[in-house]
């Protein structure tokens, strides 16, 4: 049986949105999945405005922990803190994946103006400079156009998760005039996905799904 670890840095997936135990349990039937959780870390990221070496090695910490667990794969689901794993990925052997790397590979195939919609500042950049990775690793030229559903995400770790949708919705719509296809930048996004493409008539990309799709992928070549 394979032994899943996943980092998060809040506890949304914990008590608020279930959607990785789900997708989980649904693709990576009969896994043995354990979550490791730094609560803190995302408030310093955004308190700070980026990924302070400090931050960096919390993550790391996590990371090294889960293969001291015993993790055939880690599956690190934050996306503000995605650039983390990169340095972890050279200090464990456990294999990682990010949340964002298929949809981020997959907007760079499908998109030209491709919009980055997010409810916490700090993860725009980091997504936004992952689908130009993947851009350039296939050799297309995108352009990227960022945007804040700012409170949102306070919103909804409050417990109102009507309000969080209409305020991504909001913007949602204002991103939509500017681009051709829309990338949720969290995962605490995803549950719109169908609402906002239906709203927008843009392709809309959320990376719970795609992201678990592909950590599937890695576990049954590793296990």
């Amino acid at each position: 049986m394979a032994k899943v670890a996943v980092l998060h840095t809040s506890f949304v997936f914990v008590n608020v949105e279930p959607v990785f135990n789900d997708l989980l349990a649904e693709l990576l039937p009969g896994a043995e999945v354990i979550h490791f959780v730094d609560s803190d870390v995302l408030a310093t990221v955004m308190r700070e405005g980026g990924i302070s070496e400090a931050s960096a090695a919390r993550m790391v910490h996590l990371a090294e922990a889960a293969e001291a667990a015993g993790a055939d794969v880690i599956f690190s689901a934050c996306s503000s803190l995605g650039p983390s794993m990169d340095i972890a990925r050279n200090v464990v052997r456990t294999p990682i994946v990010k949340i964002d790397d298929a949809m981020a590979l997959q907007a760079a195939q499908q998109g030209t103006e491709i919009g980055v919609l997010a409810t916490v500042l700090t993860t725009l950049k980091p997504t936004s400079d992952l689908i130009l990775a993947k851009a350039a690793e296939i050799d297309r030229e995108v352009r990227i156009h960022q945007r804040l559903s700012e409170g949102a995400f306070d919103t909804l770790m409050s417990g109102d998760r009507a309000r969080h949708d209409d305020m991504v919705s909001r913007e949602a719509a204002l991103l939509a005039k500017d681009v051709d296809l829309i990338v949720l930048a969290q995962a605490s996004m995803s549950r719109l996905a169908g609402r906002l493409q239906d709203e927008t008539g843009r392709p809309v990309l959320a990376s719970p799904r795609l992201g678990v799709e592909y950590l599937a992928k890695r576990v049954h070549e590793v296990v």
